[in-house]
């Protein structure tokens, strides 16, 4: 799996730094329960723009934080070169959702229309602010409102009124001149 698509995988976190002289890193996990990254196997570490495999043999927390040690690393030097790599799994690994619950990588590229039909644009990207989610939607090029990008707030039923996967698109209620 040496050269596994990026598409076909999920970023669950990040290597920081290297932690002591046995091959420990710091882990920066993106999921909900920082923990809960070491529910999901196998790893797959960008290194050098190529997605290799790997194991997680320990991990503990320490102070605030998470260290792990991979399989067959077991010197600083060696895991100095895992630093600031991205941690992915394969979208298979992870947990089915219940209806009306998406996976932010499922919503990407999708077309966001209001609902008079005023093609916003397409997700780009999405953030956590801690009350609600935000969709990073990137205008039309030819965006009657001169817009480039919008932020609008992912709350069901008053702005997001329907995700439809298999369409690809989102039926927003927003004012395409905010």
């Amino acid at each position: 799996m040496s050269d596994k698509d990026d598409k076909d995988l999920v970023v669950l976190g990040k290597f920081g730094a290297v932690y002591g002289i046995n091959g420990w890193l710091k882990v920066n996990a993106y999921t909900d329960i920082p923990e809960g990254i070491f529910d999901y196997t196998p790893w797959q570490i960008k290194l050098q723009g190529n997605w290799l495999p790997v194991q997680v043999a320990s991990w503990k927390r320490h102070s605030n934080g998470l260290i792990a040690k991979l399989d067959g690393i077991n010197d600083r030097d060696l895991a100095q070169r895992y630093v600031n790599a991205e941690i992915a799994v394969t979208a298979q690994a992870l947990p089915s959702l219940e209806d009306g619950d998406y996976y932010w990588k499922d919503l990407m590229g999708l077309a966001v229309v209001n609902e008079a039909g005023y093609h916003l644009g397409e997700v780009s990207d999405m953030m956590e602010t801690g009350s609600n989610d935000v969709i990073v939607v990137k205008a039309n090029r030819t965006d009657a409102f001169g817009k480039k990008e919008r932020l609008l707030p992912f709350l069901t039923d008053t702005v997001v009124k329907s995700v439809n996967l298999a369409e690809k698109r989102i039926i927003v209620d927003w004012d395409p001149a905010f």
